[in-house]
């Protein structure tokens, strides 16, 4: 499918946190989808989801990976300087793991394959019984599916997560090495950092995001608003880009497997995937999605889950939500014109 206007700028730079769900980015890159809308893209791995953010505020990356609340996080001018941003392609939906420590989860009897509700119960009745102990685990951002998640499981069982709990935010590939060195007794991350920790021995996966929200969007495509008006033919180039590459990867189980041997380059994820066979995708406990039916095509009603504790955190501030900007953010209007033009 080719541009019905050349790209306004042929060369670009995109963000990304080494997680599987930058993959159709990588395999945008790898396979050649983003050469054939005419665009040279470099990605520039990030270390934090807080510097993706400023590099693409302050016009040192054209866009980015982003978590789904990110964008809305950015226009509404928390934890920085306002900045009109939007999430024009959804990248994925679901994929996070809640994980302990093995040795807590051990301890509590948090096994892994259980309902979240017995879970979450399990650790709560051991720490009624350790009333001294307080656990800290770790979430990637505050503006996060990550934080929200970790806080809605830990409601289940009946605990406050600023009561009970030590919430830290880490870079996700950070999780791993801070659980082993026993800093952390747990955390909510994306996909493979979880069955990282499990394939290490280091953790146990408790809960599926999946099952707390199922089908929530996770990760999108972000760019500023100024950039898109600045820039259209591009947009829609790296659109067409997107969804060529997730269309590939439905097309058949080797091309999961061929992606997630571009993940294993060392520019990308490199060696934190190498317990994968392949990019386990649309199966329990985490159901991470990449492609499907109206999966990349941005969805407002299902963003108005993500955007409630964002909301409930305004109003504790004496702000409200502005619904007019979350319809902004998330509009399908880019997607569509690119897809139908």
């Amino acid at each position: 499918m080719e541009t019905s206007q050349p790209p306004e700028l042929p060369h670009l730079t995109l963000g990304f946190i080494p997680l599987l769900d930058a993959a159709l980015l990588i395999i945008a890159r790898e396979y050649g989808f983003f050469a054939e809308q005419g665009l040279e893209v470099t990605l520039s791995r990030e270390n934090t989801w807080s510097t993706l953010r400023d590099k693409v505020a302050a016009g040192l990356l054209d866009g980015a990976q982003m978590l789904s609340p990110l964008p809305l996080a950015m226009s509404l001018g928390l934890e920085r300087a306002p900045c009109d941003t939007l999430a024009p392609v959804t990248l994925s939906r679901n994929g996070n793991a809640l994980v302990l420590s093995t040795a807590l989860a051990d301890a509590c009897g948090a096994a892994g394959g259980t309902p979240p509700r017995a879970s979450a119960r399990a650790l709560a009745a051991w720490l009624a019984e350790h009333p001294r102990r307080r656990p800290r685990l770790a979430m990637v951002y505050p503006y996060s599916c990550q934080h929200y998640l970790l806080r809605e499981w830990l409601a289940l069982g009946g605990l406050d997560p600023d009561r009970d709990m030590e919430l830290v935010v880490l870079p996700p590939p950070r999780m791993v090495a801070t659980l082993r060195e026993g800093a952390i007794d747990g955390f909510c991350v994306g996909e493979p950092w979880g069955s990282l920790a499990e394939h290490d021995g280091v953790g146990q996966i408790v809960a599926g995001g999946a099952d707390l929200w199922p089908d929530h969007p996770e990760k999108v495509l972000g760019v500023t608003r100024s950039w898109a008006r600045r820039y259209p033919a591009t947009l829609t180039a790296l659109i067409r880009a997107v969804v060529a590459a997730s269309q590939w990867l439905a097309t058949a189980p080797d091309h999961q497997r061929q992606a997630r041997d571009w993940l294993a380059l060392p520019p990308y994820l490199d060696r934190s995937v190498g317990h994968l066979d392949d990019l386990r995708l649309n199966s329990a406990p985490l159901y991470q999605r990449l492609f499907g039916e109206g999966v990349l095509r941005p969805d407002i009603e299902a963003m108005g889950r993500v955007a409630d504790p964002l909301a409930r955190h305004l109003a504790g501030s004496a702000r409200r939500l502005d619904i007019r900007t979350l319809h902004e953010c998330y509009a399908p209007v880019h997607f569509d014109a690119a897809m139908h033009q």
